[in-house]
């Protein structure tokens, strides 16, 4: 009894041993699917990293330029109940979701494009915390809800690129494609576009705030208008879950455009329960074939059918048919 015993944990110590050398040499041979640490702008570099550019019509009336670097300096938790809870009295939310402060010039004019069916209590809450988070920051942005009205497999690339070319008809030079049931933690995760397209939800709580693999471009990511455009947007062919943020990093790797990120301290978000999404049983095969795609699936491929838009008080809402 006792040798069976022993030859048993001597199983069990060998299989331990093989697991541990087969996760090392995983490692050795694939050190990019790895993302313990990550490599990011500092503190004290980020503001200079940042793209100063608004829309054409933005109110210049004020005399004096917003100043960012408290807001970066001064991160703190915001994510409580006082902001979460409902819209805070403050300077006026224009309709369509539309704000700029009043007392200075802001120095970034930002879209946030959210893909939307069927998340009622998630869009409610969104809409409260983050017009109270973003009215933080002083920066002028406006809110995006781009719709699927069909009952299709959800096709969320397709909406970002919906959305992308409504904001780009309002003259937006960046373009944040943000989930909605991510939420932002900290105050100075600046919602502005920076000069290499970011990744700005690299510390997840779902992932124990720690980044799963260092080309992972997805959840809530800011990429200016322009180079938006010049990887003709997202795929238009992956309808259901999953595989379609891969497929944008590979857009970007294609065109040697390196992506940054900001220190896990500014980049934690929180994720939102919610139901998972169909699977996409093809996005494997797209993504071996993404690179040879990329010119003409995109947005000069984009086809779909606006039922409705609509300024609603607090988001400007696109409804499509995909």
């Amino acid at each position: 009894m006792i040798i069976r015993l022993c030859q048993h944990n001597f199983h069990i110590f060998d299989l331990l041993i093989f697991s541990a050398a087969l996760t090392i040499l995983i490692y050795i041979l694939l050190p990019h699917r790895f993302a313990l640490n990550y490599d990011y702008i500092k503190k004290e570099r980020m503001e200079e990293a940042f793209l100063a550019i608004t829309t054409p019509n933005i109110s210049s009336q004020q005399a004096v330029d917003c100043s960012y670097k408290e807001t970066i300096a001064d991160s703190k938790f915001v994510y409580d109940a006082f902001h979460r809870e409902k819209i805070l009295r403050g300077e006026e939310i224009r309709l369509g979701g539309e704000y700029q402060p009043d007392d200075c010039r802001a120095r970034y004019s930002t879209a946030i494009i959210v893909p939307y069916r069927d998340r009622q209590e998630q869009l409610a809450a969104f809409l409260n915390y983050m017009h109270n988070y973003l009215r933080l920051q002083q920066i002028h942005y406006r809110i995006f809800v781009v719709e699927q009205s069909d009952r299709k497999p959800f096709n969320r690339a397709m909406l970002f690129n919906i959305g992308a070319t409504v904001a780009s008809s309002y003259g937006y030079p960046c373009l944040i494609l943000h989930d909605v049931d991510l939420m932002p933690l900290n105050s100075g995760q600046l919602y502005a576009c920076t000069t290499l397209p970011r990744h700005m939800s690299s510390a997840l709580d779902n992932w124990r705030f720690h980044l799963p693999y260092r080309t992972l471009f997805g959840g809530v990511v800011a990429i200016s208008t322009s180079q938006f455009k010049m990887i003709n947007g997202m795929s238009n062919l992956y309808h259901g879950w999953g595989g379609e943020d891969d497929d944008l990093y590979e857009r970007l790797h294609v065109l040697s455009i390196e992506i940054c990120r900001f220190a896990p301290a500014y980049s934690e978000y929180t994720m939102l329960k919610h139901k998972q999404e169909t699977p996409n049983k093809n996005r494997m095969a797209l993504l071996r074939s993404a690179s040879l795609r990329m010119h003409t699936d995109g947005l000069n491929s984009l086809v779909y059918k606006e039922v409705e838009r609509k300024m609603h008080s607090l988001f400007t809402l696109i409804l499509v048919e995909t």
